[in-house]
């Protein structure tokens, strides 16, 4: 096996070499990267404790159960503990089951629920601490976003998840720095990982999103493990011919933007956390209509709803007349409706048939106009509101305006609360306070306590 390895011819991977030399490296995060990967460690916890009556979380933990293994991990939601591989695949489902957790433009992905639940299993399985933790995850999470940035809007378009394929790169980067692997192993790693990602689209509004998420984290803790017991694989197994994005319709053009100023700037803090939980891609409209709310207008008298967005959401969230709570969370029709009636987008408990099937929000909806608009940023929408009378008002939001961590802290507080209730709430804001004195199993078994409380 190692004389056909290194047979093998192997092609330029100047992406792989630049990530693994990375991954292993001493860089020390910025302070920034750092408070805004705790913010989202934070919300991972939340979303996850919030997640765990969901079907999908419910079938995912109990199948893990079922398996069998040696406890070396926590099953977010049980009291028995379960493989790396078995926790990182039902706690990453579980915490995209809302669909309510953090999205990075640079590739329209979610990078905590791909990472975290990742590198807390291998953290724990290893007795590395809470701090370790989060700066595996946030390697990752740099990791995920610059892969997905280089496989590009057209990988996404063509049908496939970034959520689930970037995201099990990043998910390997961060299990692989927690188990302290050589560059050579790092290599064979996301090599490995290239034939094992995976996740389309395709299943977006059923319970195959959330899993997607939760397969990305499994197959980085998976392609780590065997990487450090040294699984040879094709260590340009990403941009070879053949390759990962060779056959997932990459855009894979020249990767020295994708890794320009690696370890030096931190794409990750241009995260957006979610404050609406449905997706990601209906949050400016959202935001858009609730301005010219507040600023007066109203639902009553109105003619049309004109929402326009980047072409390349209508693939992803324009589910015309959604009947369900999943698919409403991808309706831009509905969600707008929604908004103008001043539903509040950001419970839980209106994520429902009921709330689909309402005569009011149908009436609403039924006057919602999509349109495509490729001058519109992906992170965009404008939104005009056409009376009766042809009077018209207009609103533009773009996410990607820098929040102040500040204004950061207090939405996500006020999301923990609505998520989890008071008790549980202070009692996770306190547990993130002391992050740097408890180890990854220790955060994990106090985080999985907090299922008790009310």
């Amino acid at each position: 096996m190692a004389g056909a390895q290194s047979e093998m011819r192997i092609s330029p991977s100047p992406l792989t070499d630049a990530i693994a030399t990375f991954a292993i490296s001493g860089v020390v995060p910025s302070a920034d990267a750092r408070q805004v990967a705790l913010l989202s460690a934070l919300d991972w916890a939340a979303v996850t404790l919030a997640g765990l009556d969901e079907p999908v979380a419910r079938i995912v933990r109990e199948q893990m159960i079922d398996e069998g293994g040696h406890p070396q991990a926590t099953l977010i939601g049980a009291a028995q503990r379960v493989t790396t591989r078995q926790a990182a695949l039902a706690n990453g489902t579980t915490a995209h089951a809302l669909d309510y957790d953090d999205t990075h433009f640079a590739y329209v992905g979610h990078p905590s629920v791909a990472v975290f639940p990742a590198a807390f299993a291998v953290a724990e399985h290893s007795d590395a601490s809470a701090e370790a933790c989060l700066d595996a995850a946030l390697f990752g999470m740099e990791a995920a976003a610059r892969i997905g940035s280089w496989l590009g809007t057209k990988h996404y378009n063509h049908g496939f998840h970034q959520t689930a394929t970037a995201g099990a790169f990043g998910a390997t980067v961060a299990a692989g720095r927690l188990l302290s692997l050589t560059f050579e192993q790092m290599r064979y790693a996301i090599g490995l990982v290239a034939t094992r990602a995976s996740g389309l689209k395709s299943q977006f509004g059923t319970m195959g999103k959330p899993m997607n998420a939760g397969i990305a984290a499994a197959n980085g803790v998976e392609a780590a493990l065997l990487a450090k017991r040294g699984f040879l694989s094709r260590p340009d197994g990403l941009e070879c011919a053949q390759g990962f994005a060779d056959t997932h319709a990459a855009e894979a053009g020249d990767p020295s933007g994708a890794v320009a100023a690696l370890g030096l700037k931190w794409w990750f803090v241009d995260v957006q956390h979610k404050f609406h939980a449905c997706c990601h891609g209906t949050h400016a409209s959202i935001d858009a209509l609730r301005q010219l709310s507040a600023d007066g207008a109203s639902a009553k008298n109105l003619n049309a709803i004109h929402v326009r967005i980047n072409s390349r959401w209508l693939k992803v969230c324009n589910i015309p007349s959604p009947s369900t709570g999943l698919e409403a969370k991808f309706s831009y029709r509905l969600t707008s409706a929604m908004a103008l009636a001043n539903v509040p987008t950001g419970a839980l408990d209106v994520w429902s048939e009921e709330t689909c099937a309402r005569p009011d929000l149908i009436a609403l909806r039924d006057r919602v106009h999509v349109t495509a608009d490729d001058s519109i940023p992906d992170t965009a929408a404008r939104v005009t509101l056409t009376a009766n009378d042809s009077a018209e008002r207009v609103a533009y939001v773009d996410l990607d305006q820098p929040m102040k961590i500040a204004d950061r802290q207090q939405r996500m507080k006020a999301k923990i609360d609505a998520l989890l209730g008071e008790d549980r709430s202070a009692a996770l804001q306190d547990l993130g306070a002391q992050f740097s004195r408890h180890s990854a199993r220790n955060f994990a078994s106090e985080m999985n306590a907090f299922r008790h409380l009310t």
